[in-house]
């Protein structure tokens, strides 16, 4: 299988950390040492929306102008900078735990990868990518955009997913987020999908966490 490329835009010490085990990683690292070198890349491209970016927060305007998807961007930004408006960014605030971070970026890549696909099979579910609806027969449920990421990463993983996996990987801000936000968050979806469609198995909880089967 291909790996696809992660643009690093001037974060030369998070370049390095990730070349020193770039063989166990399911994506191949492109760095740009400075912002000119990626706008180069921009003017050659004119298909920019699958492409995945990790840059400091101080390029967010240029994103913003150059109209890129913003759920594609990691954006960097100090721990005792106050980030009020998180609009729809995926915002990392360092120091960080590499690998927690390296499943960030995979969370993304499965986004991605079901990008092209307008609908796609869960189960016995058909799930739209574009409107967020589920549906079965002739029944169908609005998803919030939390509740289709929990669904896509459940159905990538081949194990029951612990709580902290779920709060790890799938919520983009905060490692202060409690853990009964993850719960309320699983429950309510549970809920929907059983109140909708009598279905109380479409994630199944077990000691070992949830999952789809």
């Amino acid at each position: 299988m291909i790996k696809q490329n992660i643009n690093i835009v001037e974060m030369p010490i998070l370049y390095n950390i990730l070349e020193e085990i770039k063989e166990n990683l399911s994506f191949k690292i492109v760095n740009y040492i400075k912002l000119e070198d990626f706008k180069n890349f921009l003017n050659e491209n004119k298909v920019l929306n699958n492409i995945l970016i990790i840059t400091k927060f101080d390029n967010k305007d240029f994103f913003i102008k150059k109209k890129i998807e913003l759920n594609n961007i990691f954006f960097f930004s100090k721990k005792n900078i106050q980030i009020n408006d998180l609009g729809n960014f995926n915002i990392v605030q360092y120091p960080i735990n590499i690998y927690s971070f390296i499943e960030k970026i995979n969370i993304q890549l499965i986004k991605q990868k079901y990008n092209s696909q307008s609908k796609i099979k869960v189960k016995n579910y058909l799930m739209d990518l574009n409107s967020r609806i589920i549906a079965n027969n002739k029944k169908s449920l609005k998803l919030t955009e939390r509740e289709m990421d929990i669904i896509l990463f459940l159905i990538e993983k081949k194990q029951p997913q612990k709580i902290n996996d779920l709060q790890n990987q799938v919520w983009r801000y905060s490692s202060e987020l409690e853990t009964h936000t993850v719960e309320t968050h699983i429950y309510r979806l549970r809920k929907k999908i059983n109140d909708s469609f009598n279905d109380e198995n479409f994630i199944i909880s077990t000691d070992k966490g949830y999952f789809i089967e």
